[in-house]
């Protein structure tokens, strides 16, 4: 029985075998990391499989992205720490969207050209924006989050929500929207479990 075997969050190696590409043909799977037992311990884990698997159905059929494996390998290994799974899990979804023909660029300021001081994101381009570049726009900018623009800055409880605001939003315009259905319920429950233990563990930190 491969029932135990082929359950969200386990790694399996799977060799597909058929006479001709368009055949049913047959699997045969080999267990390679089983860790969905540890993933059922906490809400956090639960909901951000269940969230991942809803973001990868939204890729091709047969189109590989090794990129995106190797991401979400690492992402069910810090599942059990939910401060550095909310981090992980943004800089997933940025890379779905990049996959997707829709990436995002944070490095360099749209209007200027400079890579510092960004702190703000065009809702309509995807790019990153300085602070004196946006400041007359700021009322329609996206806040780009320090954390994904600077990789020694860590991700705290404001960051974090931030994050998810701007990433929501372009999963929406590019993607959920024109296909008309909606962000999944699962990442509304990944991202409130991610940010209480933000907060929890902020009084410890300082």
């Amino acid at each position: 029985m491969m029932q135990p075997v082929l359950q969200p969050g386990n790694d399996v190696e799977v060799t597909w075998r058929a006479r001709l590409e368009e055949h049913m043909g047959e699997f045969r799977i080999e267990p390679v990391r089983l860790r969905a037992a540890q993933l059922m311990e906490s809400a956090t884990a639960v909901y951000g499989v269940q969230a991942m698997a809803a973001l990868l159905r939204l890729l091709p059929e047969r189109d590989p992205h090794p990129y995106l494996h190797d991401a979400l390998s690492v992402i069910l290994e810090h599942l059990d720490n939910p401060a550095d799974a909310g981090e992980l899990f943004v800089r997933f979804e940025i890379a779905v969207l990049n996959d997707l023909g829709f990436g995002l660029d944070l490095n360099e300021c749209a209007a200027t050209g400079t890579r510092s001081d960004l702190v703000y994101v065009s809702p309509k381009s995807g790019r990153a924006v300085s602070r004196d570049a946006g400041a007359p726009y700021a009322d329609r900018m996206l806040a780009l989050p320090a954390f994904l623009s600077d990789c020694a800055r860590a991700a705290d409880h404001d960051s974090l929500l931030a994050a998810f605001r701007m990433t929501a939003h372009f999963l929406n315009r590019h993607v959920y929207e024109p296909r008309g259905i909606v962000l999944p319920a699962a990442r509304d429950g990944f991202i409130q479990s991610a940010l209480k233990a933000l907060r929890q563990q902020t009084p410890a930190a300082q």
